[in-house]
């Protein structure tokens, strides 16, 4: 059995009161780990040691001499690859072709592009004129902002906990990460890269375990931590929020989305398709992107969704580390119970169930997995509960639309506003469409193609803040200004 403690100063240590939870996986429910929970006073050491790595070695080293052990780490993870695959996969599920060609991948970028960024971007100066006529410079000093604390999601656990960890250490912060519940390996595995390309001590801290009364609010709690950085659901960013008021601390915020994909009668029929289907069922529907209400305009409606159905009913469950499969289990019981929920909320409301809509039948050692069906629903109105709420599952609403303001109005009409995706070939219309979509991002032909150079981050309910490029270090670094009077 694997035992997974928590990583503090440098050190991987038992929870101080010995307590452990099981983390099992999502294929069959078996348990694969035992992980030590973190209470209040390991969670305060955690911090103590960042706070104390902030003027410590850490602190003094150069801008280059810490791109250098960023790109180590960077290095580390490519180096063990293998290793950060097979403990992602087991935290997941999600087939192996995911993991080595998008998720592990863009951990080990995450580290290198940030160090990229930091060593290059410029700051700020003005000169000005004085009523004595012989002026002043005024010039933009960047600083770290202190202690960050990172909380990350199951979903996607590697990628999006380097896409804070790495500008945070790039920038000169320290960090106390509290990853999921459901995913604590990779998260682990990364303190033995610290540990071996030589990052200080008390830079980089793991505390594992669960949110209320557990390691997530006492690391909110702490008056130490100087910013958090959270991705998850919209309910625990509020939370967080008022957690973060106590002190006026700063927080940056991404949370749900129930996001459109927008498919016009002129769009390339086979890559739209082939786009929404990746939108929709990427990683078994758990992506904060991934598109769950999708508008198709009425000449190509039908055909649409027969193909889409087709495409759904083509994956191929199994193991991951079966090169084979290309669909996985859902994160865990609870969440397979959730979105089941909501498979049945659908047929109530009055859906035509195109495809899907339960359990697929499985052989005997994966029965006990996490398993739903890909689904496809039309025939609801845009007041059904699965058209308006986040199911974060493999599952989408199709529907046919005959104008542009008609779509657009679908797209807006819900309390989020993280992505879509508009598939067409008229390029006035999707720069028309782009600029109406109430989103943080929208992709024209495309959809999850990312360059880390630009801003994330949603509107509405779905985040506060923007990060990605230099408008991460807007986040990560406080901004002085230095006024010298010539």
């Amino acid at each position: 059995m694997h035992q997974v403690n928590n990583f503090i100063n440098g050190e991987f240590v038992e929870a101080e009161s010995g307590r452990r939870f099981d983390k099992r996986s999502p294929v069959d429910n078996s348990i694969i780990a035992t992980v030590a929970e973190a209470g209040r006073a390991d969670v305060d050491r955690a911090v103590a040691a960042a706070k104390a790595a902030l003027t410590g070695e850490w602190g003094q080293l150069t801008v280059d001499q810490r791109v250098d052990l960023l790109y180590g780490v960077a290095d580390e993870i490519t180096r063990r690859f293998d290793d950060f695959v097979a403990a992602e996969m087991a935290d997941t599920g999600q087939p192996h072709h995911v993991m080595t060609h998008a998720f592990i991948p863009r951990g080990a970028a995450n580290f290198k592009v940030f160090a990229d960024i930091i060593k290059n971007v410029p700051t700020e100066s003005y000169q000005m004129a004085t009523p004595d006529g012989r002026g002043a410079l005024n010039y933009g000093l960047r600083v770290p902002k202190g202690v960050i604390g990172v909380i990350s999601p199951w979903n996607a656990p590697f990628l999006l906990m380097t896409w804070k960890v790495g500008p945070a250490l790039a920038c000169g912060n320290t960090v106390v990460v509290k990853p999921s519940e459901e995913t604590p390996l990779t998260t682990t595995l990364l303190g033995e890269v610290m540990n071996s390309v030589g990052i200080p001590k008390g830079v980089f801290n793991v505390v594992h375990g669960f949110g209320p009364d557990s390691a997530g609010e006492f690391l909110t709690q702490n008056q130490s931590v100087d910013a958090i950085t959270f991705t998850g659901e919209t309910r625990t960013g509020t939370a967080i929020m008022k957690a973060a008021a106590e002190g006026c601390r700063d927080v940056s915020f991404e949370m749900g989305g129930k996001n459109a994909g927008i498919v016009f009668a002129d769009a390339d029929f086979e890559a739209a398709v082939d786009g929404i289907f990746r939108s929709a069922f990427l990683n078994t529907g758990q992506v904060c992107l991934g598109t769950e209400k999708v508008y198709v305009e009425r000449p190509i409606f039908d055909r649409f969704v027969n193909a889409l159905k087709l495409k759904a009913e083509a994956v191929k469950y199994g193991r991951p580390e079966n090169h084979e499969s290309n669909y996985g289990p859902l994160i865990s019981r609870e969440h397979q119970d959730k979105v089941l929920s909501y498979y049945r909320k659908a047929v109530e409301e009055g859906a035509t169930v195109v495809t899907g809509g339960g359990i697929p039948e499985m052989a005997a050692e994966l029965s006990e997995g996490n398993w739903v069906q890909p689904t496809i629903w039309t025939g609801l109105p845009e007041t059904a509960t699965v058209v308006r709420e986040e199911i974060f599952g493999p599952c989408c609403h199709i529907c046919p639309f005959d104008s542009e303001s008609e779509v657009v109005g679908y797209a807006n009409a819900n309390d989020y506003g993280l992505s879509t995706t508009i598939w067409t070939n008229d390029l006035t219309r999707a720069h028309r469409m782009a600029a109406a979509v109430d989103v943080g991002v929208t992709w024209i032909n495309s959809w999850f193609l990312r360059d880390l150079r630009t801003a994330f981050g949603g509107s509405k309910q779905s985040g506060i803040g923007r990060e990605g490029g230099v408008h991460s270090l807007e986040f990560y670094t406080e901004m002085r200004n230095v006024c010298i009077k010539l």
